[in-house]
This record gives C-alpha cells, structure tokens and sequence, in this order.
C-alpha cells in the first residue's frame, strides 16, 4: 500500500491530507468529493476515491468540512424541545441526519439569547443551519441572521417571507376542513382557543376564519393561552360558562385538554353538550375519554425535508423535492351534532 510517509511512520489511521497527498490534490478537494459536491470534475472525484479505498480512509464526520469554509455538520435552531410539534419535527431532523451519516447539533434560543445564537450560527463550524420557526423567537432569530448564511426554515403557514427556503405543512387548509365538520355536524359557529405563535395570519387561525366566513357564520373573537395545559384550562373555563359556545376548535391537542378538563368541570358534556377538536393527534389522544378529533399532523416528514433542503443549501446542489404527507382530519368521539339545533 502507498501509504503517505505522516501515515507510515506514526502508523496512525490516514487523514484527510495523507488522501490528499495519494491522490494529488488539495485537502478542500478531498472534502469536497467526500461532501458530494458538484464543483469535483469526474476524473478528480475518480482518483480521490480510489485513494480512500487504498489508504482505507475513514472521515470524522464531525471534523469534515466543506471547500467554501463551512462544516458539513447541520445545526438546528430551536425555542422549544418538548413540544410535539417541535420535537417530532427535530425527531425527523435527526433521522435524516443519522441515515446520512451528517453530525447533527441543536442550539436552543431563549428571548435574551437572539444576538449570541446568531453569533453562535454564522461561525462554519455550525455548517448547515435549520430555523425551527414556529414562534416570535425563531422568527428573530432568521429576521438577525446574515444573508450569505445558508439556512433552511421550517415555518409556520403566513409567516414573512424573509427570503429564506422555508417549508411548511398545510395547516391553512387542515383548521378550515376541522371547522367545516363542525359546521357540517350542525353547529352555528365554531369558537377557537388559539396557540401562543398564532396571528391573524397563522395557518391554524387563517384556515378556521377561512370556514367560518365561506359559512357565513358568525366569527366569534379568539380565545388565547399559553403553551401549558394551564392556561388551556382558564380559557376553557370561560367559553364553558357561555351556553352558547357548542363548538372549538383547539390549537393543539394540549389545549384541547385543559379546554376538555374545563368543560368537565362545568358540568359540561363532550360531545353532547360542546364539540371539540384538537391539532397534531400527539400519543394517546386517540384514548382519551372521549377519544379526541383532530388533525395528524407530518411533523417528522417536515424535518426530513427541511433537513435534505439543507444539505443540498450548503452543497449547492439543487434543492430536492418536497413531498410531506398532507394534514388530516382523524374525526373520533369529541365531536357530534349539537343537542338543541
């Protein structure tokens, strides 16, 4: 074997340069060809491979970088890693990242930390970067990030465009199909208690507002809460004490439980005297009693696609396409017709 001299007198395993050397070229391209890279002319990415199967090379993934000065790692952005829609979104991430063999690191931002995160990104060794920016916080974080830094954002439907790739799941179309099973069931209107990160403009709010004036029915003003079950548990409390409310369609099933726990507590049936209907379907939601209606959410498709968007970002391949499985509507126990139409 032609083993470089660094390699043969130290009989440690080869580097990347001892590849270089064997192969006639630069460390960069080296790195290149084992990134895939598109700028590697045919013959050079030939003999740089066939100078790994010689040397019996094996790359850190860690220490890998990229010809243009950035690591060949991705690194995530996040508010939050607990919640289902967040962690099964990472969950997707990591997958990918593990199948292909990419070193993967999260770096979770808080409200002080917006400045240092983006500090914290810009340097190469973050690699790839993906934005999980479902709320204010990772919204800042894109809004403060250089532009020649390639990044990838998982969003949420009517976010700004803020020039960035960012991928989506229809949760537009998915809040206005869960507010029209209500309507079609026989309800008036359809009251909703509304996620922290929704606006206006968010997917969940906009598809609901979408159905209740396709209807003509009356749009009732938003009930909103925090992320815990808590707060879900004092808007409930509030819409159980008006009879008119037969119907809502919670921000996600964690809502959906403290608004369902209210609702209980008032004396209140469900479905016979209030319909609901939650968003994401997370474990357990189809057990509950009543067993929830709500919207199955492609949370870990959405971070596999976000992450071989990033890939192909940082490569300057092109970008893949995107194929996530649609929303849907799970209808179970917690919605029915209402007793006095």
């Amino acid at each position: 074997m032609n083993a470089s001299p660094r390699h043969a007198r130290k009989g440690a395993a080869p580097s990347i340069r001892d590849v270089a050397a064997e192969a006639g070229v630069s460390h960069q391209t080296v790195s290149r060809v084992l990134n895939e890279s598109p700028r590697v002319r045919p013959a050079t990415r030939a003999a740089v491979l066939a100078a790994i199967d010689r040397l019996g090379f094996r790359p850190n993934r860690a220490a890998r970088t990229l010809g243009f000065g950035r690591a060949s790692g991705v690194t995530v952005v996040t508010s939050n890693t607990t919640l289902y829609g967040y962690a099964c979104t990472l969950q997707g991430i990591e997958e990918a990242a593990r199948t292909d063999g990419v070193a993967l690191g999260i770096r979770v931002v808080e409200s002080a930390e917006v400045r240092q995160t983006v500090d914290y990104v810009s340097d190469p060794s973050a690699g790839g970067l993906i934005v999980i920016a479902f709320d204010p916080l990772g919204t800042a974080v894109l809004e403060a990030l250089p532009g020649h830094i390639p990044a990838i954002v998982a969003a949420e439907p009517g976010a700004p465009d803020l020039g960035r790739v960012a991928i989506a799941l229809d949760e537009r179309r998915a809040a206005a199909d869960a507010t029209r099973h209500l309507l079609e069931l026989g309800h008036r209107t359809v009251h909703h208690v509304a996620i922290p990160s929704e606006g206006r403009s968010g997917g969940r709010q906009a598809g609901w507002r979408d159905a209740l004036t396709e209807a003509r029915a009356e749009i009732p003003e938003v009930l909103g809460c925090g992320w815990d079950v808590a707060s879900a548990y004092v808007a409930g409390r509030q819409l159980a004490a008006r009879p008119d409310v037969t119907a809502i369609l919670c921000g996600n099933d964690d809502i959906a439980q403290g608004v369902r726990r209210a609702l209980y507590d008032a004396g209140k049936d469900v479905p016979g005297d209030v319909s609901i209907v939650g968003f994401d379907d997370i474990p357990g939601s189809a057990f509950w009693t009543p067993a929830l209606t709500t919207v199955r959410m492609d949370f870990a498709g959405l971070g596999r696609a976000c992450f071989h968007a990033a890939v192909a970002e940082l490569t300057g391949r092109p970008q893949p396409e995107i194929s996530l499985v649609p929303p849907r509507l799970i209808v179970r126990e917690s919605t029915a017709p209402p007793r006095h139409r």
